[in-house]
This record gives C-alpha cells, sequence and structure tokens, in this order.
C-alpha cells in the first residue's frame, strides 16, 4: 500500500530539502521504495537529466539520497528567475 508523506515550512531557507534527504534515505535503509517529488520550485541553477530535461538540485540531491535516478517528473514545474520580477518557466509534461 503507497503512503504519502509530507513536508511543509513556513518559508524559504527552513531546511525542508536537507530533511526531505535525509528521511529518504531512511526510508530506502529501512526497506521502502521512496522518491521525491516538489511540483513547483525556484531555482536558479538546474540539472539536466538523462533525457535532456531539467528539474531544480534539491530533488536531485533528494533522488540520490533515495538511491534512485533523477526524473523531471520529481519537480515538473521548474521557474528560473531571470530578474526581479520575471521567471523562465519551464513546465516538463508528466505522462
Amino acid at each position: 500500500m503507497a503512503k504519502t508523506l509530507m513536508i511543509q515550512g513556513t518559508m524559504s531557507n527552513a531546511g525542508k530539502s536537507i530533511l526531505t534527504a535525509g528521511i529518504l534515505r531512511i526510508l530506502k535503509q529501512d526497506g521502502f521504495r521512496a522518491a521525491p517529488f516538489k511540483s513547483q520550485n525556484m531555482a536558479l541553477n538546474s540539472y539536466i537529466t538523462r533525457e535532456g530535461l531539467e528539474m531544480g538540485r534539491a530533488q536531485v540531491v533528494q533522488a540520490e539520497a533515495a538511491m534512485t535516478e533523477p526524473l523531471a517528473d520529481m519537480n515538473p514545474i521548474l521557474l528560473k528567475p531571470t530578474n526581479d520580477i520575471g521567471s523562465q518557466v519551464i513546465v516538463q509534461a508528466l505522462p
């Protein structure tokens, strides 16, 4: 049976991504299959997946903690800031 765990925080830079990576590693070590998911992420630097798609680096670290391959489906909407009032929006098509 699939279970879902949600990590929430009150602000940016609160440590949610690192906490999530730690929980994913613990779950993996305890024999569970787990993977990160963040529907929307704002990040200046991105990671290019094996398929050539972009995703946030935080979800890549989390995927590595879960010992699974980083996939763009783990971060389908990526916002890359271009200036103080604008962002490039990268939307990956989910299957």
